[in-house]
Order: structure tokens, then sequence, then C-alpha cells
């Protein structure tokens, strides 16, 4: 007679949306539990973001190391994106020359 109840999987959730969820709670003036069941996350998540992230605790300076760590990582994605871009930008000019088959009829 004893169930076995199936396991919750537990839910991560990147920095962002931590932080827009805290900005949330302090611009809206609605309740912790409104947004928290609007958002869809528990009461007790949000109440530790804003504890964290709140107005009334900034977020510590970084180290000089992971400045240049996150420069380094946002470099080679400018990088990528780049490429990308250029790459679409070629491909958008061949697709738009005229064929040769095109030009003589």
């Amino acid at each position: 007679m004893n169930e076995v109840k199936p396991k919750r999987i537990r839910r991560q959730y990147d920095e962002l949306f931590r932080r827009n969820a805290v900005a949330l709670v302090e611009s809206s003036g609605r309740s912790l539990g409104e947004i928290a069941l609007d958002l869809g996350v528990s009461q007790w998540n949000l109440r530790d973001w804003t504890k964290k992230h709140g107005r009334n605790n900034p977020t510590k300076a970084a180290t000089p190391e992971e400045m240049q760590r996150e420069m380094a990582r946002l470099r080679r994605e400018n990088e990528s994106l780049q490429a990308r871009c250029s790459i679409l930008k070629k491909a958008l000019g061949i697709l738009a020359e005229p064929s040769l088959k095109d030009s003589r009829a």
C-alpha cells in the first residue's frame, strides 16, 4: 500500500531568468506568490533569488581574471557571429544573381 512517488525533475534556471524574476518582484508590487505562480517557479526559489540578487544585495565585483575570461569568450563569440554573417551575405549574393538561363530568354 506504499505508493512510490515519482521523482521530481529538478529544473535549472539561468542567471538572466533569475535576475529578470527579481526585477519583476521589485518593480511590480505584486506578491511573491503571485509572481512565482506566473513564472512557474516555487515561491521559495523566488524568495532566495530576491535575497541573493535584490537591490539590497548587489553582486560582488568580478575579479580581473574573471573579466579576462569573459572578454575572451565574448571575443570568440563575436568572431563566430561575424563569420556567420559573412557566410549569409555571400549566400544571399549568390542567390540574388540572375542565372545564365534566365538572361537568354
